[in-house]
């Protein structure tokens, strides 16, 4: 009858080398390899959406021919493509924890979530203002 055992390999405890790698030997080393520095970018180079102050935006709380059902609604992106627009909602949906839509340029989120809403906008450098009711 064999042994189960026969066949493991058997790590050495009295101190003698091993036979296998040791993953962990790399973290004993003191000197690390260098890793490569960040991409510098070039002085002159200016960020493409500048995010200090992109605008004002409305926020609206809406009721009308919705079955009753609130909605806020954000309109007012000037000089924003619809793929930032939707950035933008997809990021509003996920903290309101609600659903919503991007429709005409104008983001609606499901519920009243207008102070959230403001957050989000102004994380992102828009000016957000209360408007309507």
């Amino acid at each position: 009858m064999k042994n189960r055992h026969d066949k493991k390999p058997r790590i050495p405890t009295d101190g003698e080398p091993s036979s296998w790698k040791n993953p962990f030997a790399v973290l004993k080393d003191p000197n690390p390899p260098a890793s490569p520095a960040p991409p510098t970018l070039h002085p002159d180079a200016a960020p493409s959406i500048s995010k200090k102050n992109r605008g004002r935006v409305d926020i609206l709380r809406q009721t009308a021919h919705r079955g009753g059902k609130t909605v806020t609604v954000v309109t007012g992106f000037t000089g924003v493509d619809d793929a930032e627009i939707t950035r933008i909602a997809r990021k509003m949906q996920k903290a309101c924890g609600a659903g919503g839509t991007v429709k005409e340029g104008r983001i609606e989120i499901q519920g009243d979530q207008r102070d959230l809403v403001a957050r989000i906008l102004t994380q992102d450098g828009f000016r957000p203002v209360f408007a309507g009711g």
